[in-house]
Order: C-alpha cells, then structure tokens, then sequence
C-alpha cells in the first residue's frame, strides 16, 4: 500500500501520484490472454440490510464487545463493493478497500480471508478476477489498477519518498493461490480451478524470468535473483506492502518473505493441479516449492539468533527482525525446532510480544517506532494473520488463540474509543498508527480478518472443510460461544457451546444443520465425531 505524510490527505496525495505514475504505452496491449472471463455480465450489489440476515450471527458471552466490532466490519466492507465502469477493463463486481481510486492486489487477497464467510451473500473471491483480466501476455499481474479506467499504476515519478530507490514497477506478494485455495476450503467450490491454474501458471513463470521488453525494467525491481548465488526471490518495500520497512532494496537480495510466498504460491497451485488431476503439474509445483524453501534455509536461517533473515547479493545477510521472517511458518518451511526458536521471539515483549501485537518491526530495532510510523512498528492485519495462521499450522494452537485475543483486546480498546477499525495501530499504545504515517478510518480493507476470520478460527476454534461437508470445533472457551447461520459449502450450520465454571468442566454443545454434516468436536480430554442430519437437532457433552 502506498505510504500517506497523513489520513486526511492521503486520498488525494494518492490520486496525484498515480496521475504521475501511468504507463501509457500499456494500456493498449492486449490483457487478459490467459482468463476465460472476458466480460462483465451485470449483477446487483446487495446492501449490508439485505445481507446482514443471512450472514453468520457469532455469539461470545464473554466478550460482547467484539461481536459489534465483527458487525461494523461488515457494515463497512458492504459499503465497499462495487461494480466495474465502462472501459474499465474489469470484468467483476468486487470487494474494495475503499480507500483510494485504486484496487490493490494484495489488500484484495486478504479481505477474501474473512469475506469468504459471507459467500453465499457475495462471492467476494471473484474481486480476484478484475485482477486475472489485466494480465499482460507476459504473465505481468500490476499490484495497482485504476478502477476508472484500468491504468496500470507504476509509481514512476521523481522526487518523494521512493525516488532515491529508482523504482518504476512494483508487485505485490504472489498470494492469489493461496487465496483461491482458502476459498474453496470453506465454500467446496472448485469450480474456479480450471479459469484459474493457466492465468497463475503464466504468473509464475514471469515471476522467474530476468525480464522481457512487457516487464518495463523489472530486473531492477524484483522477482527472482538468478545471477546471486542464493537464486532468491526480492520485492521493493512498496511492492512487499510493507512501504518503510528497513530491507536491502537492490538488485540480487533475498528476501525471506517473498522467497515463502513463492513456496506458498507453488504449493497451492499444486493443490488446484490435484484437483484438476493435473498430476504431473502438481508434481512440478511442489518440486519447486521444495528447491526454493531449501534455499531459504540454508541462506537466510540464522542459527545463533533464531530467526530467518533477507540476504544480500552476496549472501551476507541482513539482519534486522522484520514481520518478514516469520512467512517461513505459514510456508511450511521451519523445523519443528526453528518453529521453537521463531516463536520466542514473538513471545518476547521486548521484541514482539508488545500491549498491541505483533509490530511489524522487532521493538529492540532501532528504526523501531512507539507509534508504529507504518511499517517500523505498526501493527497490521496481513502480517498478524500471516503469524497466527502459521502458528496454527505448526501446533501452535493454544499460543495463536491467545495472541488472537489480546490482538482483538486491543483492536476493541480503539473501537471503544473510535467507534470503527483503522488501517493499522500503534503497537505500544491502543491507538491507530501514527509517527510520521497516518492510519485511515473505517478501513475493511484487511482490518475485518481479525473481528471475523480470527474470531471464527482462532478464538472459537473453529475449522470449516466445505470440501468434504466438515467441520472441526475445538472447544477452548468457557463462556457461553457459537454462533448460527454459518454457511459451509451448501450447508447452514447453529453450532451452541454453553456457558461452564471451568476449562475442566464438560461442555454442553447444540448443533444443527439443514444438509448432511460432519462434525469433529475437540475437547481437552476427548474428541468425538458427530454426524448431521437435516434439520435435526443434536445435544451432548463433551469433556
């Protein structure tokens, strides 16, 4: 995203940057090659009146509070969507971060974590396609389209905070399979796969070429290192999103968050490849997310500190303990043992664990800042996501509900005070991100994947499967928690745990479901496995 000197002027700083930023030559060329959708077929957008009954309903007696904070966020996020213009190039409705003039791929990948939930009110995964649609032949996805007209945005324009780095281009971390995949598990909608894989397919070999007469100087802006030893991948701090963060921006670095978010990508197009029975793609794709995470390993792991840091050039690495250094856990690529050694540091309140969590920028770095200054100590939803989600994939389970909670704590504590969600906060204060960058209002945007996706995941536990008409409750709360309405795959479920004195004491679960469902309640001493009928409802204990 782009930097702001402050909120209140940065939509319109933004819009004159961009004004100064087109390349116009591209706007010509032929786009979306590869995206079998070619057209907009007009569609209503519902309002948040129409949507709010169906939408999921949670229910947290213990902490009220959140559930107004989940319910502006959707407020909010319905006030977003929009419809493509004319000549735009855009070929779907979509979910909008609504600050600028501007769609942003990566803001856009994650709001589809927590809009997913809302699918069956709106297919907030199609936002992707306005995307898919403006690939160049080359396999060039722009991180930054104008909604107006389809204008590429470059940022080539001299003088400002990016001019001493020379950048004309930029991307945006290539998370669009992942964010696929995220939606199928929930929804069991695969029917995307078959549009998607070649338009991703494409994006991944760009993403590995030095570059080409489309890639307007992109050698010098990012992608694959292939002349350094380390054959990482690198981005510009803009193009990471993460705008002022202190990293080695220069041709040949590698950076562990882009290097794991190629393994990320190629690992789930190999879950798309699989459920195309595309065999021997799939194949390809693990493979190189295997060399890659290798590589990470063996350049950027730092055994005496514990942490996972960008190299440059030569291999040397820079050590500075950025949220980047934590991707390796949602990319599956730390030991078990790293895993351990990763999360003390997020443990540390001398370096993550602060009243706001998780900084962006370690809080004994010196380029650290109290009240976040964006990216040197801000707190933002992506990266928070990135952490817990990577908890959870490694066990973590406990620690990632507790650091849900005090990140939710913290977001209420604003809320309470502003009455809406900010971009990003201060991470020693709760307050929203200040120091020399502003934090915008009302900003769903990402902010809403703490108040909806977490609360449904991490503080409740709960792990949709809407491939396999699944779900798995892990029980972790003693207050009164469920939530109804909740719409996995084809199916409506009223998942209840009541109110009980202590963890150790049995809890009382009501659940119901209008198709055949499955489900796998986890409690402290048991798990037991529940099977649904329509419209039948099911009372038990679980200890």
């Amino acid at each position: 995203m782009p930097p702001f000197t402050s909120a209140i002027a940065s939509t319109l700083t933004f819009a004159l940057l961009c004004s100064a930023s087109v390349q116009a030559n591209e706007v010509s060329k032929e786009r979306g090659l590869y995206y079998s959708k070619k057209k907009y077929e007009p569609t209503p957008l519902p309002s948040f009146e129409e949507a709010k009954p169906k939408l999921p309903h949670p229910i947290l007696d213990g902490d009220p509070g959140w559930i107004d904070m989940y319910w502006k966020c959707w407020d909010i996020a319905y006030q977003g969507l929009k419809s493509p213009e004319p000549n735009s190039g855009f070929v779907s409705n979509w979910l909008d971060e609504a600050f600028s003039p501007n769609v942003f791929q990566w803001d856009t990948i994650f709001m589809m974590l927590f809009a997913r939930y809302g699918h069956h009110e709106f297919p907030a995964i199609q936002s992707l396609d306005n995307f898919y649609a403006n690939q160049l032949p080359s396999g060039y996805i722009c991180r930054e389209i104008r909604e107006r007209d389809g204008t590429f945005i470059h940022f080539d324009y001299d003088g400002g905070l990016f001019s001493q780095y020379g950048w004309k281009n930029s991307i945006n971390p290539p998370l669009f399979a992942w964010a696929e995949v995220e939606s199928y598990r929930l929804t069991g909608d695969k029917t995307r796969f078959a549009s998607v894989l070649p338009v991703l397919e494409k994006y991944a070999e760009w993403l590995n070429r030095d570059g080409d007469p489309d890639d307007l100087d992109w050698q010098n802006n990012g992608r694959i290192s292939k002349t350094a030893a380390h054959k990482l991948y690198w981005n510009t701090p803009l193009g990471s999103g993460m705008d002022n963060s202190p990293r080695p921006a220069q041709k040949g670095s590698g950076w562990v968050e882009m290097s794991s978010q190629m393994v990320i990508m190629y690992n789930h197009l190999a879950i798309i490849a699989d459920e195309l029975d595309e065999t021997e793609k799939a194949g390809f794709f693990r493979e190189q997310a295997s060399q890659i995470s290798d590589r990470i390993n063996h350049w950027c792991w730092n055994e005496e500190d514990g942490f996972y840091y960008d190299v440059l050039a030569d291999g040397t690495q820079f050590p500075k303990k950025t949220m980047g250094g934590f991707w390796p856990l949602l990319a599956n690529i730390a030991s078990p043992e790293q895993a351990d050694r990763l999360v003390a540091h997020l443990k540390d309140p001398d370096e993550f664990w602060r009243p706001m969590i998780f900084p962006s920028l370690a809080a004994d770095e010196e380029e650290y800042h109290p009240l976040g200054n964006y990216w040197r100590g801000g707190v933002w939803a992506p990266t928070n996501v990135m952490v817990v989600k990577g908890l959870q994939q490694y066990g973590y389970e406990s620690f990632a509900a507790e650091a849900t909670e005090k990140y939710l704590a913290g977001l209420y504590r604003v809320f309470q005070d502003k009455g809406t969600v900010f971009e990003n906060y201060a991470p020693d204060s709760f307050q929203p991100g200040a120091g020399g960058h502003g934090s915008l209002p009302d900003f769903v945007g990402w902010t809403g994947c703490g108040p909806i996706q977490l609360l449904f995941e991490n503080v409740m536990g709960l792990r949709p499967e809407g491939i396999n008409h699944r779900l798995t409750w892990k029980i972790r709360r003693t207050d009164r928690h469920g939530v109804t309405q909740l719409r996995i795959g084809d199916a409506t479920l009223d998942l209840l745990c009541e109110a009980r004195d202590s963890i150790d004491s049995p809890a009382r679960i009501i659940l119901k479901s209008d198709h055949p469902f499955t489900i796998e309640l986890k409690g402290p001493v048991e798990t037991k496995r529940v099977e649904l009928s329509p419209s039948k409802r099911i009372e038990l204990t679980i200890r």
